[in-house]
C-alpha cells in the first residue's frame, strides 16, 4: 500500500529497545512506518493510512486495537 506521509522526525532502528519491532517501513524512502511491541499491547504507525486507495484499509488497526484493550478488561 501507498500511503501519504509528512513527519518531520523519524525512528531510526538502532535506537529501539529489544522488545520492539519495526512492523512497516516506507517502500520509497525506507524511513520507519510502524512500530510494535513485543510483550505489551503496544503498536503505533506514522503515516496517514486513509490517504491509500481503498476506504477500509486501516480496519486492521483499529481491529488489533480494540481486540488488545478487550483483553485488558
Amino acid at each position: 500500500t501507498i500511503t501519504s506521509h509528512n513527519h518531520g522526525f523519524a525512528v531510526t532502528a538502532g535506537s529501539l529497545p529489544d522488545d520492539v519491532q519495526v512492523s512497516h517501513i516506507n517502500l520509497n524512502d525506507d524511513c520507519i512506518e510502524g512500530l510494535r511491541h513485543t510483550t505489551k499491547p503496544i503498536f503505533s504507525i506514522q503515516y496517514h493510512p486513509e490517504a491509500s486507495p481503498g476506504p477500509h484499509d486501516a480496519l486492521g488497526f483499529f481491529r488489533d486495537f480494540v481486540e488488545m484493550m478487550e483483553k485488558r478488561k
